[in-house]
């Protein structure tokens, strides 16, 4: 930290003491094109490079990926990130992946289009909450005292506001320290889960229907608008709504009124929208993959939550967060515990962290969950047993297969795959904490693949969660 005249690294973001208070100071920036000298200013943490009409910077040439590249900047600088392009992204001539950049660095992506980063000496501030806990909320670091700072000033208002992070980063928690700063709190709080819903009975779900209005509707369903008159309605996991209803929410928020599915008339509403979603949608919108009007009506507000991985001072603080929801202190955790928990990733983030937290107080283990946790492989033909059939799933020996030679080949394998898929999907289930969408974008299948295989073993998502 340092005081409003102190100098500090040019390019990166600093928390400043001034007289109004504590401060993250950033630098204005800009991008040019080198070949027609065009600047494009900026001053905010982050800005997306590519072709498609949803990026701060579009660069209309062939060569370049709709969604490119992000520059984004951080206490280490300005961090350049490829974002799975075509034809890559150089700096000073060398191809990156990933890459802390500074002033004057030459940046060309696609192969062909030359930009040049340019710091400014100006800054912008950005005040930071003197909390460090904000209605459920937990975080000590700079970064997420920006985020309650935000949500201290939105809370005071109807805005609509867009949450983006990774999954376990805490957006639903985010969503109730809005709703608890809000005017509002006294009324509904209603929560949709865009992928937990089918897509059948989204519509539905949302709107409500009438009796008779569709095969199986035997009665009237009041919808979450309805439910969340008055009050604060939160659309998790948005980016999984299908582009054909996305007019119809559009339209609801713009009207401020729904009808009802079999309905004849619309119905005004007074709902506050929260959403939020793990998936880039501006990257969506470059693809179009989700529509640019209703990206623009839910961006009012934007609250982007960081990683646990790049917070990591907010760990310790979590931890006991977590020991006071279940009335223990720092003692009941096994030795090592805490410096374990410093030295992990946190792919999963903050819910990954509860969990282990948990499981270090009932078990007395302070390894994080994650692949090195996995069930072992399978055993060799060469070193196992020729007596036996496979193990059945769920038994003590799950995961040591033998092999029968009298068995038929086909019948054997079946049954390796299917205790792998079993126990692969339980232990998925449970690290993704039942979320269907996240679970199925690690395991690199599509959603409906891995509800099949759950319903196969007539497994329940929710009941995977504990």
């Amino acid at each position: 930290m340092s005081n409003g005249h102190a100098s500090h690294p040019r390019g990166a973001t600093v928390v400043v003491r001034s007289q109004a208070g504590l401060q993250l100071e950033r630098p204005i920036f800009e991008i040019v094109e080198l070949a027609s000298g065009k600047r494009h200013r900026f001053d905010s943490a982050t800005v997306r490079i590519g072709a498609g009409a949803g990026n701060d910077v579009v660069l209309g040439r062939p060569t370049v990926s709709s969604v490119h590249a992000e520059l984004v900047v951080g206490p280490g600088g300005f961090r350049l990130r490829d974002l799975g392009s075509t034809n890559g992204t150089t700096v000073n001539g060398v191809r990156v992946i990933e890459a802390i950049i500074g002033d004057g660095a030459r940046i060309v992506v696609g192969g062909d289009v030359e930009l040049e980063l340019r710091v400014s000496k100006e800054k912008v501030s950005q005040p930071l909450s003197a909390e460090t806990e904000l209605h459920g909320a937990v975080g000590a670091s700079p970064a997420m005292r920006a985020v309650f700072s935000r949500i201290e000033r939105v809370g005071k208002t109807d805005a609509t506001v867009l949450i983006h992070g990774e999954t376990g980063t805490g957006k639903e928690v985010t969503a109730w320290a809005i709703y608890e700063a809000s005017k509002r709190k006294d009324k509904p709080f209603v929560v949709v889960d865009c992928a937990a819903v089918a897509r059948t009975l989204i519509e539905s779900e949302l709107f409500g229907h009438e009796k008779g209005a569709f095969t199986g509707a035997d009665k009237r369903r009041i919808g979450a608008f309805e439910r969340a008159h008055g009050g604060t309605l939160f659309l998790d996991e948005l980016g999984e709504l299908e582009l054909d209803l996305q007019p119809k929410l559009l339209r609801a928020l713009e009207r401020r009124e729904i009808q009802r599915l079999g309905g004849d008339k619309p119905i005004p509403v007074d709902v506050r929208i929260i959403a939020a979603t793990n998936r880039d949608l501006r990257s969506m919108v470059a693809r179009r993959e989700f529509r640019e009007d209703l990206y623009y009506r839910l961006a009012v507000v934007t609250l982007e939550l960081p990683p646990l991985r790049e917070r990591k001072e907010d760990i310790p603080v979590l931890v006991d967060h977590f020991l006071k929801g279940l009335g223990l202190g720092r003692d009941a955790l096994p030795e090592g515990a805490m410096d374990r928990f410093l030295e992990h990733g946190w792919p999963g983030n903050a819910r990954e962290l509860k969990n282990a937290v948990e499981r270090a107080v009932v078990l007395g283990e302070a390894k994080p969950l994650g692949a090195s946790s996995l069930p072992p492989p399978s055993s060799s033909p060469s070193t196992s047993s020729s007596s036996s059939t496979p193990a059945p799933s769920g038994s003590g020996e799950s995961g040591v297969f033998t092999v029968n030679p009298d068995v038929p080949y086909k019948d054997q394998k079946a049954a390796v795959i299917a205790d792998f898929e079993e126990r692969y999907v339980r232990t998925l289930m449970k690290i993704h904490q039942g979320n269907v969408s996240a679970a199925a974008r690690v395991a690199g299948i599509d959603r409906m693949s891995l509800h099949k295989i759950i319903e196969r073993y007539g497994l329940d998502a929710r009941d995977l969660a504990r």
